[in-house]
């Protein structure tokens, strides 16, 4: 009968370190630690397009295809700024096509007048809810008259967003094409440029009243609801109501 090899004798240790420490045992030779992997984030492209995948959601959304995307009414969105680039574009190169002044001078006005009657009756009302006129009473007296919609259904947050940078943007490149043309001594176009900032520095401070108006009532409203609270009573309907009209009315000016 053989004699078997001793059990310790067998056994390798965890450790290289230790070995040999065990009846003589071999020390095993040590193998060198593995090379950590490194994960490194990659763009991967479609097939069918080849292009990068949006990593996020707001790469997705961006530029103007988004903005439209993303707008309630973008019909409306792109008409607001088609009429008010095709009124600066005809005024700046209507003298590379044409030497008739009366000609660009009607193109222009047209222009201007169809983008201030879409910015107050459908742009306005449409992307923000906002409507204002000028009325004349029985006495002959005129006033401002300004519409909003409920409080309770808020505009498109990229409609309300475009419209008014629309809004206060295009007067400000009037107001650069008017220096301009004081500078190049253009006198004949500076009615032009005079009669575009009419138009829209009236549709600022119409639209600008009107939400005023609009944040003002519905201030109002909230005040009111304040006198229905039960178990206040008269004294605590009135301090609430206050409260709420100067809150508001610190927050909206």
């Amino acid at each position: 009968m053989s004699v078997a090899q001793p059990l310790l004798a067998t056994i390798e240790p965890d450790d290289p370190t230790l070995a040999g420490t065990i009846d003589g045992a071999r020390p095993k030779s040590a193998r060198p630690p593995p090379e950590p992997i490194v994960l490194t984030p990659t763009n991967r492209s479609t097939s069918s397009s080849g292009g990068q995948m949006a990593t996020t959601e707001g790469d997705a959304e961006a530029g103007i295809a988004g903005i439209f995307r993303q707008s309630a009414h973008p019909l409306a969105l792109f008409f607001l700024y088609f009429f008010k680039v095709a009124a600066i574009s005809v005024y700046i190169l209507c003298g590379w096509f044409t030497d008739n002044y009366v000609l660009s001078t009607v193109a222009v006005v047209v222009l201007l007048a169809v983008d201030f009657w879409n910015s107050r009756n459908v742009a306005g009302r449409t992307l923000v809810g906002l409507r204002f006129w000028n009325q004349v009473d029985e006495d002959g007296e005129s006033y401002w008259v300004f519409e909003s919609r409920d409080p309770s259904r808020p505009a498109n947050p990229i409609d309300s967003k475009m419209f008014w940078i629309a809004l206060y943007v295009f007067p400000v490149l009037w107001i650069a094409l008017l220096i301009v043309a004081i500078l190049k001594l253009g006198f004949a176009f500076i009615p032009i440029v005079i009669l575009a900032l009419v138009f829209n520095i009236t549709n600022v401070i119409g639209f600008t009243y009107a939400d005023r108006d609009a944040k003002q009532r519905w201030a109002n409203s909230l005040g009111a609801g304040a006198w229905g609270l039960g178990g206040l009573g008269g004294i605590g309907g009135q301090i609430i109501t206050g409260a709420v009209k100067r809150g508001v009315g610190r927050v909206f000016g």
